[in-house]
């Protein structure tokens, strides 16, 4: 589905990605792992359009969209839950949830989206006409994920979701995640400095090192390897 090639992607001449290769099956979950700094958001940026790559090229469904604009790599099913969340404060949960719904083709199930949605994060049921400026971290998480998922996405990119988001609720939507994606057979990417979490819930994953791919695998290939369990999970 997805095949970033060789992507290199620059800040003022300083390269956050060199030469960065990865691919995205259909209905697979991959996460990217990495500490902070290693190029994990700028990865997502460069994906969705809202960064350019100085050099490479990012195929989506057979189709090269390197320089294609952002907004209409939203309109293909490129769906991107930045870092921070990123809600309309000052709009209520409904709100935010129904302007998922704006591109053409999700018009037509909005209703149907949006009680899938609200099965999924019962909490925003109950706080649909509260503003989202004044939900909890947790919250404003899980309906940053709900607006993404009014817009019928093909691929799901979700930016440290379970930063500022307490244990019990990190769980909860990590759990929610695998579910969605066993439910509706869509495509994600997991950017987490949480390693545990993310390649737990993963088909394949990869490790980000100072911009570059440092490793590759399958969730027991990963979890089994001695230099990512030293790295990230904790291991001595």
């Amino acid at each position: 589905m997805l095949r970033i090639k060789e992507i290199t992607t620059e800040y003022s001449g300083m390269k956050a990605l060199r030469g960065v290769s990865i691919a995205v099956h259909e209905n697979e979950v991959v996460s990217i792992v990495g500490s902070n700094g290693a190029g994990k958001t700028t990865l997502l940026k460069t994906i969705s359009g809202t960064v350019r790559s100085s050099s490479g090229e990012i195929e989506f469904k057979d189709r090269v969209i390197t320089k294609v604009e952002a907004y209409k790599r939203t309109r293909i099913g490129i769906i991107h839950i930045p870092e921070g969340r990123q809600v309309f404060p000052s709009m209520t949960v409904l709100e935010n949830l129904e302007i998922g719904a704006y591109c053409q083709n999700a018009r037509a199930s909005a209703s149907e989206n949006l009680k899938r949605v609200l099965t999924y994060f019962p909490i925003l049921e109950k706080r649909r006409k509260q503003l989202a400026g004044s939900l909890s971290g947790g919250e404003q998480q899980m309906l940053a994920i709900g607006r993404g998922l009014m817009t019928i996405p093909a691929l799901l990119m979700l930016d440290e979701p379970s930063l500022g988001v307490s244990p019990l609720l990190t769980t909860f939507i990590f759990e929610t995640i695998r579910t969605m994606h066993e439910h509706l057979k869509f495509s994600i990417i997991v950017v987490e400095q949480k390693a545990v979490e993310a390649l737990e819930i993963c088909d394949r994953g990869y490790t980000l090192e100072f911009g570059k791919i440092s490793m590759s695998g399958n969730r027991e290939e990963l979890m089994g390897n001695p230099m990512v369990q030293k790295a990230y999970l904790g291991a001595v």
